[in-house]
């Protein structure tokens, strides 16, 4: 016996498989808004991470345009060996480990007591303000050809003109860039990137709620007692975001070595690298001390995110 079975329907429910139609609609929206930001995508990949692929591979290769240099062959790690095991490059990432230490040490405890002198109202604070971050506008090259030829040539720089006014013996012989180049390199820095740590200091410095302070005030705590406890505290993520950034930034420092010393007794690894790559002509070796330079920034960068991510946290938590 036949048996008849009533036509299926077809069903108009969506499936797993099928996204509904406002999930359709979402992403054409979405897609309309993240499509004019893509020719700026493409141009950052084509300009930061097609060099980096490319260095990444030129760093694994035998690679040298001497005359008396192999043919280009697969290296390995030797490169990378090169760059650990050579005194000169050691020296390099001591030297730069140094100046990182010491710029950035000294930077943000200056910049710490000029945020806090700048937090206070006092008549042409403003113009005061302007002038201390006058510094970090100023092109590095510039600061450091202004640092090495106006300020502590021997001869005829200011510091020697001013010793010798002062009658201080022995003053035009006080050479900087050849005797200390290390420390003529720090004071340059010290003084370009202090205003830029000053910066986030006196940002975190000026969202401390002034009540508080009063309150503290009220309560006979000294100034000292409520710097230690209260402003101290408050601004510690501040600190630790100029101190990270200011390490990015001196730890890939080229102009001021180039421009003041030209290297001597004071390369750094972005030295290195500029001398490994235009003078030894070295491809390999100096891309493999790009390398090291950028996988150490990325570390230090990392660490950057964090603070700021724990300064929004903390921001969204007060609200």
């Amino acid at each position: 016996m036949a048996t008849v079975t009533a036509p299926l329907r077809e069903s108009t429910e969506p499936t797993a498989t099928r996204p509904p139609a406002a999930y359709k609609k979402w992403g054409r929206e979405s897609w309309k808004l993240r499509a004019p930001l893509l020719p700026a995508l493409i141009f950052l990949i084509v300009v930061t991470q097609l060099p980096f692929v490319a260095t990444l591979v030129m760093s694994f290769m035998n690679w040298s345009a001497q005359p008396d240099a192999e043919g280009r062959s697969f290296a390995g790690f030797d490169n990378f060996k090169t760059v650990f095991t050579t005194p000169a490059y050691r020296t390099a990432v001591l030297n730069t480990i140094e100046m990182t230490v010491v710029v950035v040490g000294v930077s943000a405890v200056l910049a710490l007591g000029i945020a806090l002198l700048l937090n206070h109202a006092f008549i042409g604070r403003g113009l005061v303000r302007t002038m201390m971050i006058a510094p970090f506008l100023i092109v590095p090259i510039a600061a450091a050809v202004f640092w090495g030829n106006g300020i502590l040539m021997t001869g005829f720089g200011l510091v020697d003109g001013v010793l010798g006014q002062l009658g201080v013996p022995g003053a035009q012989d006080i050479a900087f860039l050849t005797d200390h180049p290390k420390l003529a390199i720090e004071i340059e820095l010290i003084w370009q990137w202090t205003p830029f740590m000053m910066l986030i200091l006196l940002a975190g410095l000026q969202s401390q709620d002034p009540e508080v302070l009063e309150a503290a005030s009220i309560d006979g705590c000294s100034g000292w007692q409520t710097f230690v406890h209260m402003t101290l505290p408050h601004v510690r993520r501040y600190l630790e975001l100029s101190i990270v950034l200011g390490t990015i930034f001196v730890v890939q420092n080229f102009d001021s070595v180039l421009g003041m010393t030209g290297g001597l007794n004071s390369t750094n690894i972005p030295y290195a690298v500029y001398e490994t790559f235009y003078s030894a002509k070295d491809y390999g070796v100096a891309s493999a001390l790009g390398v090291v330079v950028v996988i150490g920034s990325l570390i230090i960068a990392t660490f950057a995110l964090r603070v700021v991510s724990s300064l929004l946290t903390d921001e969204e938590a007060s609200r």
